[in-house]
């Protein structure tokens, strides 16, 4: 079954728009960040130590897609809030501390929902095209 599902969330990778791809990375994101906040809950630090190494991945990788050029102020201001997130990340784990991560948590659930809306736009225009 497990062979399955990878073979399943493989195909929709592949088969992803650009857009979907920047939301699945906010999803695995924001799950990441939950799961290092359960773990250092229950002082779980191996898992901790895994799940944010998986948070700061994803958000590396957001922050090297970013295209300065087409994007401008909006690529600059995304790459604060990308460098502050790995920062915290970086803190909660180096402290043990849930903290850093419920701010890292809220910025990519408020960015998440702002794609998602973004992303419903684009495809209404698309529409009507």
């Amino acid at each position: 079954m497990s062979y399955g599902l990878g073979a399943y969330k493989q195909t929709s990778v592949k088969t992803a728009s650009k857009e979907q791809i920047l939301l699945m990375l906010y999803q695995a994101a924001i799950k990441n960040c939950k799961r290092s906040i359960e773990a250092i809950e229950k002082k779980d630090i191996a898992g901790k130590g895994q799940y944010i190494g998986k948070l700061q991945d994803i958000i590396i990788e957001l922050n090297s897609s970013l295209d300065f050029e087409v994007g401008g102020d909006v690529a600059k201001e995304l790459s604060s809030l990308y460098d502050f997130m790995l920062f915290s990340s970086t803190q909660a784990n180096i402290k043990i501390d849930k903290e850093p991560l419920k701010s890292v948590l809220e910025v990519l659930t408020t960015l998440y929902e702002g794609w998602q809306e973004a992303v419903k736009q684009l495809r209404v225009e698309q529409k009507a095209k």
